[in-house]
């Protein structure tokens, strides 16, 4: 869950956030500042948090991304955070891909990877 909020009706702090996450989705480039409470485990949030830092547009492999944050052997780990991540566009898990650089194993499909990786300028063909 992105948010813990009481969301009503009318709610323009709510229809704030919304505008922000549309205006990321169309321009990821202008970056995100939603306020998240996004639960996991002490070495899936290392990871999510070091994934936002990834720059718009590029891709890093598993095993390339678990030697920078831990270890080489430490690619599964990095996969597994991926897979359970809930916030597809906050925190950016399409960017990672298999070490050969093909898109497979995206939680939201294939066809989504490519959409946000072209918004990001990213050819992946």
């Amino acid at each position: 869950m992105i948010l813990e909020s009481n969301i009503v009706q009318g709610d323009m702090e709510f229809a704030d956030w919304l505008d922000e996450v549309m205006a990321y989705i169309d321009s990821p480039a202008i970056g995100m500042s939603l306020p998240s409470d996004i639960l996991g485990i002490a070495c899936q949030r290392r990871a999510w948090e070091a994934l936002s830092l990834l720059p718009t547009g590029t891709t890093v492999s598993c095993v390339e991304f678990a030697s920078a944050l831990w270890s080489p052997t430490s690619a599964r780990a990095v996969a597994q955070a991926c897979a359970a991540n809930r916030m597809a566009v906050a925190v950016p898990c399409h960017r990672v891909v298999r070490q050969d650089r093909e898109l497979e194993g995206y939680k939201w499909g294939i066809a989504s990877r490519r959409a946000l990786l072209k918004r990001e300028g990213h050819t992946t063909e």
